[in-house]
């Protein structure tokens, strides 16, 4: 099957024993919910990148991306949407970044897929940049044929 290339242990099912953000949705630890239905919560970041920070993570435990079921998925990024709307209406900010790591070669802290939502304001310290990367002679083309077979 196609999907068994290397993308890491997928951890999935109700919740996960020990992970931070399944504890939040059991209620043994406290967070400042902003939103929450039957299979999803966000809440604010402890540790901002910008106040307003926040994080929306499904009530099951997946680790990445990769593990949540697509109509599942659907529903995350709709909320997203929602979620950032209302942070732009009540905090006046400029714009704001949708952000989500998968593994921790990506930077991703808690093994529980969650997406970032950080308002942005003129003049923030905040910088999500990287230097780019180019492509050799002929190169594009045969990333392309490797990732296309995948699809």
């Amino acid at each position: 099957m196609q999907e068994q290339m290397h993308i890491g242990k997928e951890k999935k099912g109700k919740t996960s024993e020990d992970c931070i953000f399944c504890k939040i949705v059991r209620e043994e630890i406290p967070a400042a919910k902003i939103y929450e239905d039957n299979e999803i919560i966000s809440f604010l970041d402890i540790a901002p990148a910008n106040k307003g920070h926040c994080l929306v993570i499904t009530r099951e435990h997946y680790t990445t991306i990769n593990g949540i079921p697509d109509e599942l998925l659907g529903k995350v990024i709709v909320v997203v949407k929602k979620i950032s709307r209302a942070i732009s209406s009540a905090l006046g900010s400029d714009g704001f970044n949708i952000l989500m790591n998968n593994n921790k070669a990506a930077g991703q802290l808690v093994p529980h897929a969650h997406i970032h939502i950080i308002p942005r304001f003129n003049g923030d310290r905040l910088n999500l940049t990287w230097k780019h990367n180019t492509y050799g002679e002929g190169e594009i083309e045969e990333f392309k044929e490797k990732i296309k077979k995948f699809l």
